[in-house]
């Protein structure tokens, strides 16, 4: 393998614009950028003209070039296809979050992968995130202590943030190509959760938790495998959609019942602020991190630890340094194609927090995981459910 990767990226959305392509660029010693494709010409014009890169009409057209590998950043219901496809050529794979929405898809992505030999990662950016890494050293090493997890996330998308970035918002696809899009993400969430769920409940599982949660999901898991609670110690006893989709939360009993995980997200698009949280609570600690707006380059997680001495609380606060996780998980890309170095962010992890999601979905629609039963407490409408109300 070459030391310099021939990457090309696929989608040209905001995430392309704001951080992928800028941040290739920037890493020219590693990463040739050989062209885009996406199906809008209003971005295409813009990458060509704005970062001076070569666009394709569509992955088919980027795919004919000499490359090593592709970054999908394309909308959401398209990842499994260009992943399975770029495969289908041995190409390396960078996809963005979510990989897919189902396990199925994921296990079938494993298998592209392992036929064709190359590298799958998936863009958690968190796990790169130096606060996040140090973090993991604030853990006690067993779970002994472990008495609560948080994960809270307010979020106004991105909108608040479009005058720190220059862009071009797409709204020129032909309303056939939109259609068809919102018929295959139908397909792929009803295909993932195993049956056809009410709008609300396609809705927050697509949205609230594959596009949001699932970041948080995937950095809890990472934190919870620190200090050795397996998926095996899960249970989930809470679980709904509200605010008719735009919120979405989530109980989970830890260790049967000596801790619990709560989650809670809502899009929140009239008010500028963005807030993301993890904490867990100890015996002996209390450990948060305060994430940024994943859209402000270079702005530092909050890395916290509370402690008492009898009366006396020490609040402590890490700051590792001013790294950028967007960046360091392409470096991250770069070493595992070029050195072979481990992914840390693989495609069984993303079956890992697939399945979670899916459960959490089927539980707040009154499904058991598994089977086409309802389960007492709530129908597909999408109500509050719980264990006390079942």
């Amino acid at each position: 393998m070459r030391e310099r990767v021939r990457i090309g990226v696929i989608g040209a959305g905001l995430i392309a614009q704001w951080e992928h392509i800028p941040n290739l660029l920037r890493l020219s010693d590693r990463f040739q950028l050989v062209g885009v494709s996406d199906p809008s010409a209003t971005g295409r014009d813009f990458v060509a003209r704005h970062f001076g890169v070569a666009t394709f009409p569509d992955s088919d057209a980027l795919l004919t070039e000499p490359l090593d590998a592709v970054l999908v950043a394309s909308p959401d219901f398209t990842h499994v296809d260009e992943t399975l496809k770029a495969l289908g050529q041995r190409r390396h794979v960078f996809c963005e979050k979510p990989l897919c929405y189902g396990p199925a898809e994921a296990a079938q992505i494993v298998a592209a992968r392992d036929t064709a030999g190359t590298v799958v990662q998936v863009g958690y950016m968190k796990r790169h995130d130096p606060a996040y890494e140090a973090c993991l050293d604030l853990l006690p090493g067993e779970p002994g202590t472990l008495r609560h997890v948080s994960v809270a996330v307010t979020d106004p998308d991105s909108w608040p943030f479009v005058a720190a970035h220059p862009c071009a918002l797409v709204n020129d696809l032909p309303e056939s190509l939109i259609a068809a899009g919102r018929e295959a993400k139908s397909r792929q969430v009803a295909e993932a959760l195993g049956f056809a769920p009410s709008p609300d409940i396609a809705k927050g599982f697509a949205g609230s938790y594959c596009s949001s949660l699932v970041h948080d999901v995937n950095a809890a898991i990472g934190l919870l495998d620190r200090i050795g609670v397996s998926d095996a110690d899960r249970e989930i006893i809470g679980a709904a959609f509200f605010a008719d989709g735009d919120g979405g939360l989530a109980t989970i009993r830890l260790l049967g019942g000596q801790a619990v995980w709560q989650m809670t997200h809502l899009a929140v698009p009239s008010i500028a602020d963005y807030d993301e949280r993890i904490t867990l609570t100890f015996d002996d600690r209390i450990v948060e991190l305060r994430f940024p707006s994943p859209y402000l380059n270079h702005f530092p997680t909050r890395l916290a630890i509370r402690q008492s001495d009898g009366r006396r609380l020490d609040t402590r606060e890490i700051r590792p340094d001013y790294g950028e996780a967007f960046l360091a998980e392409l470096e991250a890309f770069w070493s595992s194609i070029v050195t072979g170095k481990p992914a840390r962010n693989t495609v069984e992890q993303a079956l890992r927090d697939q399945t979670l999601l899916r459960d959490l979905a089927r539980f707040a629609a009154g499904r058991r995981s598994g089977d086409g039963e309802l389960s007492s407490g709530q129908d597909d409408g999408g109500a509050v459910r719980t264990e006390a109300a079942a």
